[in-house]
């Protein structure tokens, strides 16, 4: 559903007052995009849908506060929300895996070779993130705080409570990881030859 800055607007208005009906369509046009963030981070989709009504929860307490920083308001409402999405989205991982293990080693940075790159060449969106869906919960963390949401190793560690080289070492096993799993999948995608 398309939406103009002034219906989004009067919308935001709504919840800010609120409205029901207005939180509920606030709620139905930016469900998905919640969800796609949420997904990343969770192991399945009932504890993603919980992180994203706590997420709204959220949004809603704070939206008297939010400032458009962009000429485009969408995308300003956007990012802000994405903030917030993801900071539940690790407040969620660190309540529920406390006992996880961090690695605390630097490892040498893998690079993806030539196989590999080609399989990932033939994979959909989808195909790929299922394979980030596979890490454990410490290294998919790291992975998509650095990789997807451009965080800086010093904002992992002071978001998941741990070291910038903790940090690192996870992203490099991490990529090992997806290294591994996709040199598996090449046996599936390589050319059939008949």
């Amino acid at each position: 559903m398309v939406t103009t800055n002034s219906k989004l607007e009067h919308i935001i208005h709504g919840c800010i007052a609120a409205k029901r009906e207005s939180q509920k369509e606030f709620y139905q046009l930016f469900y998905g995009f919640a969800m796609s963030i949420c997904l990343r981070y969770c192991s399945n989709n009932d504890e993603a849908m919980e992180v994203v009504n706590d997420s709204f929860l959220k949004i809603f307490k704070q939206l008297p506060g939010f400032k458009p920083a962009y000429s485009n308001y969408e995308a300003s409402l956007k990012g802000w929300m994405k903030s917030i999405v993801i900071n539940t989205s690790i407040d969620h991982f660190r309540k529920n895996n406390k006992n996880h293990f961090f690695t605390d080693i630097e490892d040498s940075h893998t690079e993806m070779q030539g196989a590999v790159e080609s399989t990932i060449d033939k994979m959909s969106f989808k195909e790929i993130m299922q394979v980030v869906q596979q890490l454990s919960p410490v290294y998919k963390a790291v992975f998509n705080l650095f990789v997807i949401d451009g965080f800086t190793h010093e904002e992992i560690a002071a978001q998941l409570h741990i070291t910038t080289g903790t940090s690192k070492s996870n992203l490099s096993k991490a990529k090992a990881n997806i290294q591994k799993m996709l040199k598996e999948a090449t046996i599936y995608y390589e050319p059939k030859i008949v």
